[in-house]
């Protein structure tokens, strides 16, 4: 019955969620069912509290990219024709959450919960990454001082791997929020350990900008398989600390 009440909330909760960010051209209609998929297998394989922080980055994410949405477009420097997202944006960033919703699911059935805590804190890591990125990018235009992350050369705003004061620093204020918050809705407090997500999120959000600069700046690297690798390594990496520190 538990189960039965997790897969219909899960549907209601991410079905709201996909109508309201349409409605309020947030997302583009292909983008609406990639939210329904990716919050619908968070919720069903992970569990509600998953689900609701993903329901949070994503409403938060979409906000900011809707911030100063004129000056993006002036600098034609917005997603779509209104700052929408299209479903490769929502994948790029939500797959690597459904691939550890999914591995949590499996291995909770297999192993008796052995790794629930390592997969769980995976499942966060995925968010303080996307979310440091997330705002990296729409924050961080504001800011005309931008350096390429790997030469420290100056470049031009919305540059691939480009990096400047006000998006390294609100990228940061990201991860810490999306962690603790994180944290507290799935494991009702606090510990050192919501220093892995947290870090692991200022890291992965580098890493992206390293391969922005140097893989998808060649054209051999999509931006959305960028989002999806940074993610999925960072987190990968924060299991191992978690499991073996």
């Amino acid at each position: 019955m538990e189960l039965i009440i997790q897969i219909i909330i899960s549907g209601i909760l991410s079905l709201a969620l996909s109508i309201a960010a349409y409605k309020l051209r947030m997302l583009t209609f292909s983008g609406a069912l990639a939210s329904l998929f990716i919050g619908y297998t968070v919720g069903v394989f992970g569990s509600i509290e998953w689900l609701i922080l993903l329901i949070i980055f994503t409403s938060a994410g979409l906000i900011v990219t809707k911030m100063d949405i004129n000056q993006k477009s002036a600098l034609s420097l917005q997603e779509g024709d209104f700052g929408e997202r299209t479903y490769k944006n929502v994948l790029g960033v939500g797959i690597p959450a459904c691939l550890f919703a999914f591995l949590y699911w499996l291995l909770h059935m297999l192993l008796n919960g052995q790794y629930d805590f390592a997969l769980t804190v995976a499942f966060i890591t995925t968010l303080t990454v996307a979310a440091a990125d997330t705002v990296a990018s729409e924050i961080g235009i504001r800011d005309g001082k931008v350096w390429l992350i790997t030469t420290f050369e100056r470049v031009k705003r919305g540059t691939n791997g480009g990096v400047s004061v006000l998006g390294t620093s609100a990228s940061v204020a990201a991860t810490v929020f999306t962690g603790l918050i994180g944290w507290l809705l799935i494991f009702k407090g606090i510990d050192i350990y919501v220093l892995v997500p947290i870090l692991m999120g200022i890291a992965g959000n580098l890493i992206d900008s390293v391969l922005g600069a140097t893989l998808e700046n060649r054209g051999e690297l999509s931006k959305y398989a960028n989002n999806s690798f940074s993610a999925i390594f960072s987190a990968l990496i924060g299991m191992i600390i978690v499991l073996y520190l």
